[in-house]
């Protein structure tokens, strides 16, 4: 039988590929959907079927950004404060890289008392009381490792298990895997409290996934989303005309080029239409009850932590997936003692406050909480030492916490050495710790998998082991 060629069909060779196209993007579009390919706007966020039973629906995350002191927060280590101003031992510095530590630098312990809380009585420091009220719901993670020791790369490595730009974030992966539960916001949220200093949005950016999956930040003061209010002169009939006619476009283009990324395009200029109606009322804080403010700490029309921790569980009660909040400014070079104080009042009761709304409101079993900077501090003092004194950068054991959505509360993860310095019971990897957030969700991080470039990639890459004494 002769070959059927480009000639005898009519076509040129441009055609047939340009054919051939439209058939492969047909099948990517229907991967993208879930859904037959028919379906142009809304799908690429509709539910998707779980691997496994899921402990957990929602995530918000909250990133300390610039890396809060472990050994002052969550670490009480007394032979680091017996040894306070004696030089570091040789071995904790031979081969060892540090951001700013120089020669050989001197023990710091600290200066903040630690309790016991709870009926687990897991230790926390004076500067987190009402972390403490919480402490029973609490996994403290107390090994958690980074490959990076610079901001930017480890804000990386935290939030997309690598420490260079282009893959997507984990909130991104969570959208890709799981879809929403709602139709008129988005299935992954940001807040910024503060100036965000390092990596930037790429920490919340899709990578290769479809862009439908990347962040939307929310704002404080003016349009809570960019470009949301309609302009001067145009009233909502007019958006809706101006958008119909726009989706006609899109879906003649799709016909023609196949690209998933058009149904992305649509998805997402008719999700922009239906926030209209659903944004004003969410982010108008002055709705809920004075005694809830007194809870947080939260202020109609603010801009603070707490303000982005009410509106986490407001987000989560509307079924976003992925709430991700980053608070700036916990890079304690220098001043560590007065500086750390000040930061940890900013969090520490609305981070509480969270925990138990969460709990009260029965979205705790389906929420998981997430606490964490990008890597630890050091035992070793940076500078001269008195008020002055800081910690640098320290990549090989930090603490987490994490509450809710399948954890078991009350319990510690993991112990370091007697300095806080490095791993020796049940060390954790940034790649264990997204392979657990994902189980919770119960998403098989090694099933989960996106092809780009000839072969499938994954947020844990080739690594990942679910932390099964974390969980309840």
């Amino acid at each position: 039988m002769e070959p059927i060629s480009a000639d005898r069909l009519g076509m040129t060779r441009r055609e047939v590929f340009r054919r051939s196209g439209v058939g492969l993007g047909a099948i990517a579009l229907g991967e993208l959907l879930g859904r037959d390919s028919s379906a142009l706007a809304g799908g690429a966020l509709s539910p998707r079927p779980t691997h496994l039973p899921p402990r957990a629906k929602h995530v918000i995350f909250l990133h300390m950004v610039g890396a809060p002191s472990h050994l002052d927060l969550f670490e009480p280590k007394p032979t680091l404060v017996a040894y306070d101003g004696e030089p570091c031992p040789a071995s904790l510095l031979e081969g060892q890289r540090f951001a700013f530590l120089r020669g050989h630098p001197k023990l710091l312990g600290t200066r903040f008392r630690f309790d016991r809380h709870g009926e687990s009585g897991i230790e926390l420091s004076e500067l987190l009381p009402n972390l403490g009220t919480v402490a029973d719901d609490l996994a403290i993670i107390k090994t958690l490792r980074t490959e990076e020791f610079n901001h930017g790369p480890a804000q990386l490595f935290l939030q997309t298990g690598f420490g260079r730009f282009g893959r997507p974030s984990l909130g991104s992966w969570v959208s890709y895997g799981l879809g929403t539960e709602g139709d008129d916001l988005p299935s992954f949220v940001v807040m910024l409290t503060g100036k965000l200093a390092g990596a930037g949005s790429s920490l919340w950016g899709s990578g290769f996934l479809p862009t439908v999956h990347q962040g939307v930040e929310f704002r404080d003061g003016g349009d809570p989303v960019l470009f949301l209010s309609n302009p001067p002169g145009m009233d909502r009939e007019d958006r809706r005309a101006i958008l119909d006619g726009i989706r006609e476009l899109n879906e003649q283009q799709y016909d023609t080029v196949g690209d998933p990324e058009i149904a992305t395009r649509i998805s997402q200029y008719e999700m922009a239409f239906r926030m209209q109606a659903s944004v004003p009322e969410l982010v108008d804080l002055s709705s809920e009850p004075e005694h809830v403010h007194r809870f947080y700490g939260s202020t109609p029309g603010g801009a603070s932590f707490a303000d982005h921790c009410l509106m986490a569980r407001r987000l989560v009660e509307r079924g976003v997936r992925f709430v991700q909040i980053y608070d700036a400014d916990w890079d304690h070079h220098g001043n560590l003692f007065h500086a750390l104080p000040r930061k940890a009042r900013q969090v520490d009761r609305a981070s509480a406050a969270l925990v138990l709304d969460l709990k009260r409101r029965g979205l705790l079993d389906e929420t998981l909480v997430v606490w964490s900077g990008e890597f630890g501090r050091t035992p070793m003092l940076q500078g001269d030492g008195g008020e002055k004194a800081g910690r640098d950068h320290h990549k090989d054991a930090f603490c987490a916490w994490m509450a809710g959505g399948g954890i078991r509360g009350g319990t510690t993860y993991g112990r370091t050495d007697d300095l806080g310095y490095h791993a020796v019971e049940d060390p954790m990897h940034v790649n264990d710790f997204h392979a657990t957030i994902l189980h919770l969700l119960g998403l098989d991080h090694a099933r989960l998998t996106y092809p780009y470039q000839g072969r499938d990639f994954r947020l844990t890459d080739v690594g990942g082991v679910v932390a099964s004494k974390l969980l309840a």
